[in-house]
């Protein structure tokens, strides 16, 4: 997919034009009209897409700055692995505490 594509896509799905088709965890998912490819659930996730859209303009800088042609460039796979977890606590009543998890991921672009 090239870069015009995907900045577009993650623009409408933003804009709630365009839904974002779950493949696997689509349990009590709605049926969208506007999903293609043959599956019918999805959703519109706007805070992932717009880091995404940050990460296509990253991607877009790091391309130009390497001397890339712009034009001819492709998005050839995006994978998305668990990083580590973060462990903070939560103070409660009575002098006890909580523990939050958050869990970091590393997100990993390739272009041609």
């Amino acid at each position: 997919m090239s870069i015009e594509k995907a900045r577009e896509f993650l623009e409408n799905v933003i804009a709630r034009k365009e839904a974002v088709p779950y493949r696997r965890y689509n349990m009590e998912v709605a049926h969208r009209s506007n999903i293609r490819d043959g599956f019918f659930a999805g959703r519109f996730p706007e805070k992932a897409a717009g880091e995404f859209l940050k990460l296509l303009d990253n991607l877009e800088s790091n391309a130009e700055y390497r001397g890339m042609d712009l034009d001819r460039l492709r998005i050839v796979s995006a994978a998305v692995h668990k990083g580590t977890k973060l462990q903070r606590f939560q103070p409660r009543a009575m002098g006890r505490s909580s523990p939050k998890y958050d869990t970091l991921v590393h997100v990993e672009l390739v272009a041609q």
